[in-house]
């Protein structure tokens, strides 16, 4: 009987895969560890492209979307066919990271079976459960039975803390996703060619600073959405910037960005990017506009102001150190903070020249020893 600890790590989305891909890499070259990999393929195409350049095969791929589905279809199937999983698997730790719909289902399903989790990215907190939505409430429903608690930072695991989870449990960590940057970084500086993509913009923005965007939070869909649009077309119409943004796959995004921004000579609307494709969009960029999660941790690992276009954030520590700055949906606000950091040179070095909280590359590493020992 094999003595090597059996870690089941379940995700679904993009996101997650660049931030557990490097655990996985940890566990699966650790004897002591029997590494499974399980998807729900949450997202697709952008999920595969992580994991075709990771080199990540999945044990189990769910496929779980299907078109127009809702967020409880969602839940329930995710529930129940990972479910079938960890039935098949019986793992000793089951992994999820972050606060997605897979993160909680999954995170159920092992809990139902009595089998500890271990929270990646635990304890992030905007204090509002409809912003993010519903991501805030997915992490809150980990948070209270996870058994292990790797927090990115100390201000996560304060919230954590607050919440009276066991302090025995809770662990800062650093985020894996500076783990993920360092990882890519280095194998395109090997091979060039892995992001040789964005060429053709670099040639036709060139003397231009660049302005690095992506949007798709569910909570901004709407008149957020429309709002966002309407501040990088007055942005777009300096001649000094231009705007590359890869825009998401999701028909509530598709359709306004199109509408509002096609044909503008300044803004590049492209596809999805790979992982070293959006990191190399992020080593050219001045600056980052962005309601995702993960850019305002990566963005300053490279020096990068990140203007959040959201109201709330459950990562107050890049606010609170200064790499990055709350500046909602309003397009008023989106221009004059934007505005500010290309006219302003002190204002701009502020911000680029403050130290990231989010970690030093080795959250792995760290988070593979606390599996160990637990």
């Amino acid at each position: 009987m094999s003595s090597r600890r059996k870690i089941l790590t379940v995700f679904g989305t993009r996101p997650e895969a660049i931030k557990l891909f490097p655990l996985v890499h940890a566990l699966a070259g650790d004897e002591r560890f029997e590494s499974r990999v399980c998807i729900s393929a949450q997202h697709r195409e952008m999920l595969d492209q992580v994991l075709a350049i990771a080199g990540v095969v999945p044990d189990h791929d769910l496929d779980l979307m299907t078109p127009g589905q809702t967020l409880d279809a969602l839940t329930a199937r995710a529930l129940v066919e990972i479910g079938k999983v960890l039935d098949a698997e019986r793992p000793d730790w089951v992994v999820v990271q972050g606060d997605t719909t897979t993160v909680m289902a999954g995170a159920i399903a092992a809990y139902y079976r009595q089998i500890p989790v271990c929270h990646v990215e635990a304890g992030l907190r905007s204090g509002d459960i409809h912003h993010p939505w519903p991501e805030e409430v997915n992490r809150r429903v980990v948070g209270s039975f996870a058994a292990l608690h790797c927090a990115p930072t100390e201000t996560a695991r304060d919230a954590l803390l607050r919440e009276n989870v066991d302090p025995a449990t809770v662990h800062v960590t650093g985020n894996t996703v500076i783990d993920a940057l360092h990882w890519v970084t280095q194998r395109v500086g090997q091979d060039p060619g892995l992001a040789s993509g964005l060429a053709d913009l670099e040639r036709r923005f060139a003397g231009k600073r660049i302005i690095g965007m992506t949007s798709h939070r569910r909570e901004n869909f709407g008149e957020g959405m429309q709002n966002i649009a309407n501040a990088v077309r007055e942005i777009a119409s300096r001649p000094d910037v231009a705007v590359i943004f890869p825009v998401h796959l999701n028909p509530n995004v598709r359709a306004v960005m199109n509408g509002q921004l096609a044909g503008l000579d300044n803004v590049a609307l492209i596809e999805p990017l790979d992982y070293p494709h959006f990191a190399r969009l992020l080593d050219i960029s001045h600056l980052m506009l962005t309601d995702s999660g993960g850019v305002q941790e990566e963005a300053p690992a490279l020096g990068k102001p990140v203007l959040v276009m959201r109201e709330t954030t459950e990562r107050p520590e890049g606010i609170e150190a200064g790499t990055a700055k709350l500046v909602g949906t309003d397009a008023a606000s989106i221009v004059r903070e934007t505005t500010r950091l290309l006219d302003d040179e002190a204002a701009y070095a502020a911000m680029a020249r403050a130290h990231n909280p989010f970690g030093d590359g080795r959250a792995a590493a760290r988070i593979a020893e606390l599996l160990a020992h637990a």
